[in-house]
């Protein structure tokens, strides 16, 4: 028998008056470059905790085999599951019921036209059957402002960058 699973003990609510970032969880993950020392095309990606584990591989589209896992895909489902749970955590704040929510995330890779570096684009399209539009709308925009992949795509994201000794 499994234990039930349990909601997120998260608010919405302004509880933290710090003038720091707090971090409520962390989590590690290593990618090793793999047959020919490449992280996209023949890595692996693994968690301290050993949860994720799994190859990397670049998709058919960008020359690869595209059998496994991209950083795309994750980059996605990371950004769908972030923005449901926001969504959700509101809809039960409003006494909606949220079980018929689903996020569609659709990660876009390509070229910056401004200095041909790499971008991504990212599009959500939410589905809530039986809530009216008008105030899944509101509930969306409300969602965009607490997710944090909606934040860091709309602030950017402290990220550092170091040398291991």
């Amino acid at each position: 028998m499994t234990d039930p699973i349990q909601l997120p003990a998260l608010s919405t609510e302004k509880d933290f008056t710090g003038d720091a970032f707090s971090p409520l969880y962390t989590t590690t993950v290593t990618v090793v470059g793999g047959a020919v020392s490449h992280g996209r095309a023949s890595g692996r990606a693994r968690s301290s905790d050993g949860a994720l584990d799994l190859d990397l591989r670049m998709p058919a589209e960008l020359g690869g085999s595209g059998r496994g896992t991209n950083p795309e895909q994750l980059f996605a489902a990371g950004f769908a599951a972030c923005f449901h749970g926001a969504l959700s955590l509101l809809a039960r704040q409003e006494a909606l019921d949220p079980a018929a929510v689903s996020v569609l995330a659709t990660v876009a890779f390509g070229r910056d036209p401004g200095d041909g570096g790499y971008l991504l684009h990212v599009d959500l399209v939410v589905k809530w059957p039986g809530v009216p539009r008008e105030t899944a709308t509101l509930l969306m925009e409300r969602a965009d402002a607490l997710c944090p992949y909606a934040r860091m795509a709309w602030r950017g994201t402290p990220t550092t960058i170091t040398l291991a000794p």
